[in-house]
């Protein structure tokens, strides 16, 4: 899987209207991956926070940045220096860009729209639902089924997936164990009231294995464990699971858990 990845970087056009006061709102993503000659942007869709933000922007102006920064981006090839300049230099300080990120992704064109997914779009709060999962009390009953598989003790916990993707990356995964040739990682993963979070472990995934394919010299198995009864209906969720799935990452209930731990102590020979 590793050897399909593809080198990318990334960088978030941003809407200061004040620079003293530091105030941002992400209005758009520009990706880029310069062996295959890729460049692309995205804006929000949602320019809601924006005008929160600055009643008085001129949001029809900055919509209309999505068709002049693509011309820019063919206008600048795969040189990030120059489309950079190009940006700065076309767009006034109110619109700044920030540090470039780095991603691996086998399919560029997918990981833009990815991206805006996670740093553009708002979240929107999910009403008429009871948040009787969240992370926390999915956590503590994944410690629980480790625990009495006796395997807990030799999990590791808090994994700074920097070990694998790229320093400062605050990504921690909540515990996993190497039997043999593969590390199993295993991450607390509500949905019911919030998809970001698998959003943000989706977004990780294909690095996070191909970081520890050249750490580890090992495969990498990235289980999500959910809640129980998830309503597989309903559109958030739906998109949430068909994200982890791209990703990559495997999908538990913690129903499911006396399973993975009673593995977790066959291979770990309890």
């Amino acid at each position: 899987m590793a050897d399909a990845l593809r080198q990318c970087e990334f960088f978030l056009l941003r809407y200061v209207p004040d620079a003293i006061k530091e105030e941002f709102v992400n209005i758009g993503v520009v990706l880029l991956d310069p062996a295959g000659g890729f460049a692309e942007v995205r804006m929000t869709r949602d320019w809601r926070r924006l005008r929160c933000l600055d009643p008085a922007a001129d949001v029809e102006m900055l919509m209309a940045m999505q068709g002049e920064i693509r011309q820019l981006l063919q206008a600048g090839g795969d040189d990030r220096q120059r489309i950079v300049h190009l940006l700065h230099d076309a767009f006034s300080n109110t619109v700044q860009v920030t540090l470039p990120k780095g991603c691996l992704t086998p399919a560029p064109e997918l990981e833009v729209g990815r991206l805006a997914e996670i740093y553009l779009e708002a979240r929107r709060p999910r009403t008429g639902r009871r948040d009787n999962a969240g992370r926390g009390a999915i956590l503590a009953r994944m410690r629980d089924a480790f625990t009495q598989a006796g395997v807990w003790r030799l999990m590791r916990k808090k994994i700074a997936v920097s070990e694998y993707t790229y320093p400062g990356d605050p990504l921690k995964l909540d515990c996993g164990y190497r039997p043999n040739g593969v590390i199993r990682f295993f991450q607390a993963t509500p949905l019911a009231a919030d998809i970001d979070a698998a959003k943000v472990l989706a977004f990780s995934g294909p690095q996070i294995v191909a970081g520890v394919a050249r750490v580890e010299k090992a495969e990498a198995e990235l289980t999500a464990i959910v809640e129980d009864r998830l309503d597989r209906e309903d559109e958030e969720t739906a998109f949430a699971l068909r994200t982890l799935e791209q990703g990559s990452i495997l999908v538990a209930t913690t129903a499911e858990l006396g399973r993975l731990a009673e593995r977790a102590r066959t291979e770990l020979k309890i």
